[in-house]
């Protein structure tokens, strides 16, 4: 079986002499001691009980992606993730996605708050509904002239309310920046 995975790790000065002067001991690399050391204690472990190989499941080498980036770039997608109140690399892979599968993406808080205003909005609906039926029945006045415009100029501002959310939203992965406006 091919060797190709690497296990790294950082250990104090002391613990790095030691490991040399045993490795010399032994006449092998550190390397090569450090892996007998490892699968001595996996071999233990699976005697005791512990998961085998063919149980675990296999991770993609892919699952974790390493990126290096410029310092500028770095402090510009801090600002930007935090501005947007989500950890860097969240922000990096909600633009990889937006980017590979042509979606925008929504934050949770953004995604939230437009939930809420649908949530406000049915509510709405339902109470329109009750106002008409009572008319039906003849229970209720007719709301006046005033009362219908003021619905109306409500529903019409969620509706550009609700568009400019989503088109800056959109604009901002575009672009890059974060519009805080809405």
């Amino acid at each position: 079986m091919a060797a190709d995975a690497f296990v790294q790790f950082r250990v104090t000065p002391e613990v790095k002499t030691l490991l040399r002067a045993l490795a010399e001991r032994e006449q092998i690399t550190e390397s090569a001691l450090v892996r007998q050391l490892v699968e001595v204690m996996l071999r233990t472990q699976i005697k005791a009980g512990g998961p085998r190989l063919s149980e675990l499941e296999k991770v993609s080498r892919d699952a974790r992606l390493m990126v290096r980036l410029e310092p500028e770039d770095r402090m510009l997608l801090t600002s930007r993730a935090t501005a947007r109140g989500i950890r860097s690399a969240t922000y990096v892979a909600l633009l990889v996605r937006s980017h590979l599968r042509g979606v925008v993406p929504m934050p949770k808080e953004e995604l939230q708050a437009l939930k809420r205003s649908i949530a406000e909005l049915s509510a709405i609906g339902r109470n329109l509904n009750q106002i008409a039926r009572a008319l039906h029945q003849g229970k209720a006045a007719p709301p006046g002239r005033e009362e219908v415009k003021a619905m109306i100029k409500v529903a019409e501002g969620l509706r550009d309310h609700f568009k400019a959310l989503l088109s800056a939203n959109e604009k901002s992965w575009e672009q890059g920046h974060v519009e805080t406006s809405h």
